[in-house]
This record gives structure tokens, sequence and C-alpha cells, in this order.
């Protein structure tokens, strides 16, 4: 029997300007799962294997508030789906200046998982095809290291 191919999830959140959503977005019509974590369905699940978060970064006036949407901090409460983020994509506005993705390197620094891509505002097509290739790349590694599991 021929397992399916791994597709590693991607979890996003995006606020009312609806910038991050595009951007999964384009990335689920190019196959990629993509789950919302403003839905409460989804922030209050756990993941089964290994996912991807899709974060914006927001700045809101001084330091201490250099921090990640509340649907993402919640999400990141379980252990289980701390323990299987494997990776994080940052989306940001530049006119941020030093604060230009600082959610999703900070959560970087913390989780120790490695920021794969970042993009700023809603993306651009050229983003959203070097996002799905890293993606895929992702995928291939998953999938790889499974059959060396299933192997031994």
């Amino acid at each position: 029997m021929v397992s399916s191919p791994t597709t590693v999830p991607v979890y996003f959140y995006s606020s009312v300007s609806n910038l991050t959503r595009r951007f999964a977005e384009a990335l689920e019509q190019h196959g990629r799962v993509v789950r919302d974590l403003s839905d409460a369905q989804v922030r209050h699940s756990e993941t089964s294997g290994p996912w991807v978060l899709l974060t914006p970064s927001y700045k809101a006036g001084n330091d201490a508030n250099v921090t990640l949407p509340a649907a993402v901090r919640s999400f990141l409460r379980s252990p289980v789906n701390r323990r299987h983020l494997v990776g994080i994509v940052g989306s940001g506005n530049r006119n941020f200046g030093e604060y230009y993705q600082a959610a999703a390197r900070e959560l970087s620094r913390t989780s120790r998982r490695p920021i794969l891509f970042e993009f700023e505002l809603s993306g651009t097509v050229e983003d959203v095809d070097a996002c799905v290739r890293i993606l895929r790349d992702l995928d291939e590694a998953f999938a790889n290291r499974q059959r060396g599991d299933s192997e031994t």
C-alpha cells in the first residue's frame, strides 16, 4: 500500500485587515491545508503531527506590547501544539521599523524553531511561490523521515 504524501498544515491568524488571510488563501490555492486560528474550534484543538505557524507581528506602541496575537498565544498554550511546531512564516509591515517581524522572530528564538519565510503585508505572487517551494521541501523532508522510520 502506498501512503499519501505528508502535507504539513499551516495554522494562521489574521487581523481584520485580512492581509495574512490572503497569503494563507494563496497557499491553500496551491494545495496547502490551512487552518484559521480565529475559529475557536481550531484554536482549542491539538495538532496530530508537524505543523507550521503563519502569524503577523503587531506593535502596539511600546516594547512591552510586541506580541503574538492572542489567538496564536492561546493555541501555543498546548504542550502538544508547541512540541509539533516545526517552523514559522511571518508577515509584517516594514513601517514597524525595528519591530518588523518581531513576533515571528521572538517566537523563533523562544521556541527554537526556524523562521521558514517572511513577507510584507499580503505578500507578492513571488512570495507565495517561494513559500510554497519551502513548504513542499518541508513536506518531502517529513515524508523521507517517515519512510526511514517505517523501514527500521
